[in-house]
């Protein structure tokens, strides 16, 4: 079993940088994103500028990046009148367009992981950052399969490296994805999680304990936590730690704050001092380390070199 474990992760061996905030990096371009679909609107209408966004977080040292999929799903493409066909050809094309950039740089290895958003953010209504949903468990577990399958039945060109399920609020979602998942044991994904505080998640479980329950799963080969505070981050760490001995991925925000009221973000952020955190986070257990919301390939610039530093 142990065995089995290391090479399951042996996916991430050599791989410490992922990238930064896409969809908040498409908007620093001029990405038209502010739609029901969000950045799965630059899939259908502007993919030259999704394959910039990718390509840039590369040149900055990035050795995984995430698919523009994350607001992808045929609940939401119906919502706006597209059909589930659709839906299912978007998540591949994401990973087609990652691959691409990807290949620009065949001197280097470029993991590429689907991003797949929680239930909450196909509502598009901030649902990601309670967990409260008017929905049944049976509804989380569809959801969730048929994207899942879209990917478990895609030829090579075609299907990710692993899946990343993100931004997840509550252990009962985590559990509706590991049921959703077990058709297909060979798969490989890691689970990431929205927090309220340093020890609970954002519906109000604690962080061990979702560890604890998605280190069953497995597909897992890596828990993290991601769109939180750069404050939180050492203390998250902890908790992953106290719950599961899988890996550890870390991306929290830059550390601006987001007001709903205004839909505007107030503060500032320092790559350098984004660097200097992300030094502490390898030095207190994680073992890759990105960004989310508004970090750019200045800032994944900083963690690459803070990795070439002390790898």
């Amino acid at each position: 079993m142990a065995e089995a474990a290391e090479n399951r992760d042996a996916i991430f061996r050599g791989i410490h940088v992922i990238d930064g905030g896409l969809a908040t990096e498409l908007e620093y371009v001029g990405a038209q994103i502010d739609g029901p679909l969000w950045s799965a609107h630059v899939l259908e209408d502007e993919p030259e500028k999704l394959l910039a966004v990718h390509r840039s977080f590369i040149e900055a040292g990035a050795e995984c990046i995430a698919c523009c999929s994350y607001q992808v799903s045929r609940m939401g493409y119906a919502e706006v009148g597209l059909t589930a066909k659709r839906a299912d050809g978007a998540l591949l094309r994401s990973v087609e367009l990652a691959r691409r950039a990807a290949g620009g740089f065949a001197e280097r290895r470029v993991l590429v992981a689907s991003s797949l958003g929680p239930y909450g953010a196909a509502l598009h209504n901030g649902g990601e950052y309670t967990g409260n949903y008017d929905c049944s468990f049976a509804d989380l577990v569809r959801f969730h399969r048929e994207r899942i399958e879209v990917f478990a039945r895609a030829n090579d060109d075609q299907a990710p490296d692993l899946l990343a399920f993100e931004t997840f609020p509550s252990l009962e979602e985590a559990r509706a994805v590991g049921e959703a998942l077990s058709p297909w044991p060979g798969l490989k994904a890691w689970f990431s999680f929205s927090c309220r505080d340093e020890k609970n998640v954002s519906h109000g479980e604690r962080v061990a304990d979702c560890a604890a329950l998605v280190a069953s799963f497995p597909q897992t080969v890596a828990i993290g936590v991601n769109c939180v505070p750069p404050k939180w981050v050492p203390a998250l760490i902890a908790e992953l730690h106290a719950g599961s001995d899988k890996l550890i991925v870390v991306y929290p925000n830059s550390g601006e704050g987001w007001e709903a009221a205004r839909r505007s973000w107030t503060g500032a952020t320092d790559p350098a001092e984004f660097g200097e955190h992300a030094a502490e986070w390898f030095r207190v257990g994680a073992q890759m380390v990105g960004g989310c919301c508004r970090t750019r390939p200045a800032h994944i610039r900083e963690v690459a070199r803070v990795v070439q530093r002390i790898v």
